[in-house]
């Protein structure tokens, strides 16, 4: 459709997308402590992400086994007891993730059944997750935005990099290529087709990323509390529809959705990612701490990812 005199198509999405970054910004104090509060109940309650492996700080002493080299044996502490002692160090090596929250329109939704937005929760959990993540030793980036970096302000790094970036933003991750042995977290409402779905988890997947996705929805979005005659508008652009008597749509509407999840955790399970649903309604704390404990684990899943990884996907940039 041609557009009034005087306008310029580009340029009122800038002023769009700027708008969208001052509401953001207005709302980042608020999420940024409620992301120290979820961080600070996980880190209490962990015993750490410590393991046996290279490093210079003591961890713990086991039992001698039988066949390893005997210059292993620390002596001073085995002198103290009938058994055999070694000092295991604790492993160091630093640790990879990208978190992508997505930030197109649909996750601005937010319904009377709960007092946060999909994008708030989503923020808040990336934030909280690396905060945690960040304590334990790990790096932390954001796909085209920032890099992996374990500084100690992290939350405030993340916050300003994303007020500050005005561009549009696509309910799928960016398009990139995460090193063998990362991992990455996506949280979105995913309710993109699955095709496209499926392409972005293969090509992240390609090289042996292991990852875990989390479908962030309001509970409007499960249970459909809607009667009456009801207009919906998708947030994205494609139109609206309105239904006389919305509670008739209830059945089929609710099918769709199971339907479409049973996709989305075929897919991951397909390149051996994890799948988790969150609902806005309930606390982010127990979904990062689930969260915490799949991360660094199960290394063997590296090479079920290159395994599943089209072929189209393998060896991109």
């Amino acid at each position: 459709m041609a557009q009034p005199k005087g306008s310029d198509p580009g340029n009122d999405a800038v002023i769009a997308a700027v708008g969208k970054s001052r509401k953001l910004a207005a709302r980042i104090p608020r999420l940024i402590l409620e992301a120290r509060r979820v961080a600070s109940t996980v880190i209490h309650g962990l015993h750490g992400r410590r393991r046996a492996g290279a490093g210079e700080n003591f961890w713990q002493y086991r039992r001698f086994v039988s066949g390893e080299p005997a210059n292993n044996v620390d002596w001073r502490r085995s002198a103290r007891d009938d058994h055999l002692y070694v000092r295991e160090r604790e492993w160091e090596a630093s640790h990879t993730i990208w978190l992508w929250a997505d930030r197109s329109p649909s996750m601005d939704f937010t319904s009377s059944l709960s007092e946060w937005s999909k994008l708030d929760r989503a923020l808040v959990v990336s934030f909280a997750l690396a905060n945690v993540l960040v304590e334990g030793g790990e790096r932390v980036g954001i796909p085209d935005l920032m890099r992996p970096t374990a500084s100690q302000n992290i939350i405030e790094k993340m916050a300003q990099t994303i007020i500050h970036d005005t561009a549009e933003h696509p309910s799928l991750p960016p398009s990139f290529a995460p090193a063998p042995f990362s991992e990455v977290l996506l949280l979105s409402d995913f309710w993109s087709p699955i095709a496209e779905f499926r392409r972005v988890i293969g090509h992240l997947a390609a090289n042996g990323a292991r990852g875990h996705v989390v479908q962030v929805v309001d509970p409007a979005e499960e249970t459909f509390p809607y009667a009456g005659r009801i207009e919906f508008i998708e947030p994205e652009g494609l139109g609206s529809i309105t239904a006389g008597r919305a509670e008739t749509w209830r059945n089929d509407y609710q099918r769709l959705v199971v339907n479409h999840r049973a996709a989305l955790r075929a897919v991951c399970e397909q390149f051996g990612w994890s799948f988790t649903v969150h609902r806005t309604d309930r606390g982010p704390t127990e979904l990062l701490f689930a969260i915490h404990a799949r991360m660094g684990s199960g290394a063997e899943q590296t090479s079920v990812n290159s395994r599943h990884a089209p072929a189209q996907s393998r060896g991109a940039a």
